[in-house]
């Protein structure tokens, strides 16, 4: 059975850095592109961030390049997301996805961790 669990949300302050886990279990984690994706308060799903399935490559949205940064660990099944200089507009649910295509196309999600960036 595929898991993918979320870790590493919370309050944090405007400015602040935060780093989010996602423990995967279940499949090949080498094999696969991840990304992460999150959803703001009212609003539609919006992807964040892709690594594929070596690490070596990676790609941001234009509003986190320069603050966020994708990483992972294949030898501890674990994707990463580190969060700098985090904004009120980060404020979202953060879920990591497995990528079945490396083309964004998305079999399986975690239960999402909340970040809540607030003075």
């Amino acid at each position: 059975e595929v898991q993918l669990v979320e870790s590493g949300g919370g309050l944090v302050q405007p400015g602040g850095s935060l780093r989010l886990s996602c423990a995967a279990s279940g499949f090949t984690f080498s094999s696969y592109a991840m990304s992460w994706v999150r959803q703001a308060p009212g609003k539609g799903l919006e992807w964040v961030s892709a690594i594929n399935s070596g690490g070596g490559s990676t790609s941001y949205v234009d509003s986190v390049k320069g603050r966020f940064t994708i990483s992972r660990d294949n030898a501890k099944n674990t994707l990463y997301l580190q969060m700098n200089s985090l904004k009120p507009e980060d404020t979202a649910v953060y879920y990591c996805a497995k990528d079945r295509t490396s083309r964004r196309e998305y079999d399986y999600w975690g239960q999402g961790t909340q970040v809540t960036v607030s003075s």
